[in-house]
């Protein structure tokens, strides 16, 4: 809704996609900011299910194949600091470039590549302590 009541504002200064994801990501963060620690609709919900059939499954959610992976890594997400979290889903799932990242981030291009190597570092560490915490649960 926003990009279509701001098409009015589109320039043509950068490529329309560029200008769209500005759009995204600015709505993402401000999101993060009046979310600030509150608790959030799960994925899984049922009446966010229901609305399943109306969206385009982005390409990492094709690459998961269970439930339980999906909410592994959801987990794994949501314990990450958004300074890192937020690099590395514009990377590793809408697949923009550092640069892309950079321009939309208001940081530079270091900043950016050494978020999402210590994002992925993270990521890897938290991951596989939820695996070990699986496994413990399981055998009890």
């Amino acid at each position: 809704m926003k990009a279509y009541f701001g098409l009015a504002g589109f320039e043509g200064r950068s490529t329309f996609r560029h200008w769209l994801q500005r759009i995204k990501v600015h709505h993402c963060l401000n999101h993060l900011k009046r979310r600030d620690g509150k608790e959030a609709l799960a994925i899984d919900d049922d009446t966010v299910a229901s609305f399943e059939e109306l969206q385009v499954a982005p390409v990492a959610d094709r690459e998961i194949e269970t439930v339980e992976d999906r909410k592994r890594v959801h987990d794994v997400l949501d314990a990450m600091p958004g300074t890192l979290r937020v690099p590395l889903v514009m990377r590793d799932m809408d697949e923009l470039s550092y640069d892309e990242i950079a321009v939309a981030l208001g940081i530079g291009l270091s900043a950016v590549k050494m978020r999402i190597k210590r994002a992925r570092d993270l990521f890897r560490r938290l991951y596989a302590g939820e695996a070990e915490l699986a496994r413990g649960t399981s055998e009890a």
